[in-house]
């Protein structure tokens, strides 16, 4: 079974390699929206670093939706997805599997860019790690929500506006919770609670959001 699992993972690295361009304009794209603020806003400091948080979470979760239309599309077309549906193994592990590596593929580069962007911001290099914190585990919540309108919009007409219809709603209590961590950080106050509570939307997430994404892709194929 972790074979397996590893096998799969190792798979969509390697599709990723072969595809750079589409893993970098992701990244690519969390940099230009965070850019453009203090262009659009001018250059005062304060307001710039009151305003860094939610920004930065806005054009995080952006650009985590860039790569969720292809998630499963390429299986359905080359015939990896029926290969899923009738192997051995539970469908919510390869799926967990796949939503891994969607996760390093897409989530991890946002998370080590995040700091950069957030000093151009002004935000305090103290706050840095209450931001790296709150990305790692909020962007992989994301990569589950994401995952599971992805599959419900699989070969839809429309689909790309479809998913972010499905998904953009379920995302705001990601978005809020993790701004909310550096706000209470940058107001003297202690992001634990913040942070504790993306940890049990995490677990939540990784626990049931397989389950969902299986039975959503089955409803899809048939």
């Amino acid at each position: 079974m972790l074979a397996i699992l590893r096998s799969a993972i190792h798979r969509d690295l390697l599709l990723a390699w072969r595809r750079r361009s589409d893993v970098a304009t992701a990244a690519l794209f969390f940099m230009i929206v965070v850019s453009l603020f203090p262009l659009g806003l001018g250059p005062d400091p304060e307001l710039l670093r009151r305003i860094a948080p939610g920004v930065i979470w806005v054009a995080a979760l952006l650009a985590s939706m860039l790569s969720l239309n292809r998630m499963f599309s390429s299986d359905l077309v080359d015939g990896v997805l029926e290969q899923m549906l009738i192997s051995p193994m539970p469908l919510a592990l390869i799926v967990l599997a796949r939503v891994f590596a969607h996760w390093l593929i897409s989530g991890v580069p946002l998370v080590a860019i995040a700091p950069l962007l957030a000093l151009q911001l002004g935000l305090a290099p103290d706050l840095l790690v209450v931001l790296v914190g709150s990305l790692a585990l909020g962007t992989p919540i994301l990569s589950l929500i994401g995952a599971i309108g992805a599959a419900l919009t699989l070969d839809l007409r429309g689909g790309g506006v479809l998913l972010a219809l499905l998904v953009l709603p379920l995302y705001v209590p990601v978005l809020i919770i993790g701004s909310g961590a550096l706000e209470s950080a940058a107001a003297g106050q202690s992001a634990q609670p913040h942070l504790l509570l993306l940890t049990a939307l995490l677990i939540l997430a990784a626990v049931f959001a397989p389950w969902a994404i299986a039975a959503a892709l089955r409803i899809s194929v048939e």
